[in-house]
């Protein structure tokens, strides 16, 4: 073989392994993960014993073999909690068809146990869409969750004005199928627009986490 034709023949692999390395993903697809904001490592959370929407117990198993997308908030929130489960309520359909043997759920937790009653949590999240869950507790089983969970949330006047608002945060947190906190999609925070974690960009990411 002439110097030439083994020149090309080696010009022509490299170009073939450029090609190969741009176009396939590395192992787990990690390098395509574009927006969650990973923890360093998973956090597991603890137990906690929740009532949801249909007046059922919901506990850590109600989490094992699903990602779920959690969102901490509450039903007499003006903005930032609807205009969210809206977010994703678009772009639920497209989640339903990643490939994975644990299916995605979403979880609306309610921080307003006083005015988040199982019937009220049941007419609202149903609103949005029939496989949504819409879960809440006590303070003393929310309060440790949505710390572990990276989260936060206070009121923010006495609740003995009817019209009390709740400081929470705006953030979707990624649950893996053992139940274990791995990272949360964060909203841009820009003056004169709501906090909103975009569906979009959580539709991105999502393929690229569960191949993980």
């Amino acid at each position: 073989m002439s110097k030439f034709k083994a020149g090309l023949i080696a010009l022509i692999a490299l170009v073939i392994g450029v090609v190969v390395a741009v176009n396939i993903a590395p192992p787990g697809g990690a390098s395509k993960i574009q927006h969650l904001s990973m923890y360093p490592q998973a956090r597991a959370l603890p137990d906690f014993l929740l009532v949801d929407h249909n007046n059922q117990s919901f506990t850590p198993a109600n989490l094992i073999g699903h990602w779920s997308l959690v969102f901490v908030g509450y039903t007499y929130c003006p903005d930032i909690c609807p205009t969210t489960l809206a977010e994703l309520k678009d772009i639920y359909p497209e989640l339903q068809k990643i490939p994975t043997d644990s299916p995605i759920q979403v979880v609306l937790l309610s921080v307003d146990p006083k005015r988040d009653t199982p019937e009220r949590l049941n007419e609202y999240i149903n609103f949005f869409h029939p496989d949504f869950i819409a879960v809440s507790g006590e303070h003393a089983q929310l309060f440790p969750l949505v710390r572990a969970m990276g989260m936060m949330y206070s009121m923010s006047e006495s609740t003995d004005n009817p019209n009390y608002l709740v400081d929470h945060s705006s953030s979707i947190v990624v649950v893996n199928p053992k139940a274990q906190v791995i990272g949360r999609f964060k909203p841009d925070f820009v003056v004169g627009q709501l906090p909103i974690s975009e569906g979009q960009k959580i539709l991105a990411d999502m393929p690229a986490i569960i191949s993980r």
